[in-house]
C-alpha cells in the first residue's frame, strides 16, 4: 500500500553504472528506515506522530544494464537494476536525490554516463550524495570544480592531482556539503553523510530524522576526524611491517 497523499514523496536514485562497494551503497537504508512505508509497519514501537510526519521514500537502483538485470557489487552481491539510465523515469528533474556509491577507482566512464550525472548535478533541486570512490565518477562528470569536497582520506594526494579546481578537505573531514553536492570519505562515512544530510535537508522532518538515526545507531560521529592523517598512515605502515614479519615466520615454519 502506498503512502497517503499528505506524505510527500522523495525519489532517490542510486547510480551504479559499473557496480559499487556494498557498504557504500548500504547507506541508503538510512533513508528507507525513515520512510512512511517502513515506519507504518513498525507501529508497535514507533509513535504515531513520527509515522504521520514520515515522507514516502522511493529508492531506485539505476545502471547501464536493462531493468531486471543484475548489477554486480562487491562481496558477490548482485542487485537488481530498476531503471536503465536512459529511461524517462530517471531523467534530470525526476529525482530528488542521486546517491553515487563508490565503484572501482581504476575505471573510466563513457560520455553518456558522465553526461547523465552532470545533468542531474545541474538541477538546482536535486542533491548529489557522493560516497567514497564515487568521487572519481563525480569528478569525471565535472561536478567537483570550484567546490569543497572530501573523497577517501588515503587517496587525497591522487585525487588532488587528478581533479584540479576543487578544494580537498578529506584529510580532516568525514563529509562536506557545497551547494547541492555532498561528498564523504571512505565506505562507512556514507552513513555519516546521510545522517548529516537528513538532519539538514527540509525533505526530512527533524523528529523523523532523529528518530531514524536512533533506530539505525548512526549520526553520532563528528564531522572532523579524531586522529590525524599522519597517525593513520603510521598505523597502516606498522600493520604492513607486522604482515611482513608474519610472512617471514610462516616461510620459516614450512
Amino acid at each position: 500500500m502506498g503512502a497517503p497523499e499528505e506524505h510527500k514523496i522523495i525519489r532517490i536514485g542510486v547510480f551504479m553504472p559499473s557496480g559499487a562497494q556494498v557498504l557504500d551503497m548500504a547507506c541508503v537504508d538510512i533513508f528507507g528506515t525513515m520512510s512512511y512505508e517502513y515506519v507504518k509497519d513498525q507501529a508497535s514501537f514507533i509513535p504515531a506522530p513520527i509515522i504521520n510526519l514520515a515522507p514516502s521514500v522511493e529508492i531506485i537502483y539505476i545502471g547501464t544494464v536493462q531493468p531486471g538485470e543484475l548489477i554486480q557489487m562487491t562481496s558477490n552481491v548482485k542487485l537488481e537494476c530498476h531503471h536503465h539510465m536512459s529511461d524517462p523515469e530517471v531523467q534530470p528533474g525526476k529525482l530528488d536525490i542521486v546517491v553515487v556509491p563508490g565503484p572501482d577507482p581504476n575505471l573510466t566512464f563513457d560520455t553518456p554516463v558522465r553526461d547523465w550525472l552532470a545533468a542531474h548535478g545541474a538541477e538546482r533541486d536535486t542533491d548529489i550524495l557522493c560516497v567514497c570512490t564515487g568521487i572519481y565518477l563525480c569528478g569525471e562528470a565535472g561536478l567537483l570544480r570550484g567546490k569543497r569536497v572530501c573523497g577517501p582520506r588515503a587517496l587525497q594526494p591522487q585525487l588532488k592531482a587528478k581533479f584540479e579546481g576543487a578544494t580537498w578537505v578529506g584529510d580532516e573531514l568525514r563529509w562536506i556539503q557545497d551547494g547541492n553536492f555532498w561528498s564523504c570519505g571512505g565506505i562507512t562515512n556514507g552513513n555519516d553523510l546521510v545522517s548529516a544530510y537528513v538532519r539538514q535537508s527540509p525533505r526530512f522532518p527533524g523528529p523523523v530524522a532523529e528518530f531514524g538515526l536512533v533506530m539505525t545507531d548512526t549520526g553520532d560521529r563528528p564531522q572532523r576526524y579524531g586522529t590525524s592523517q599522519t597517525a593513520v598512515t603510521l598505523g597502516v605502515v606498522w600493520q604492513i611491517l607486522k604482515a611482513v614479519f608474519m610472512g617471514l615466520g610462516k616461510k620459516k615454519g614450512e
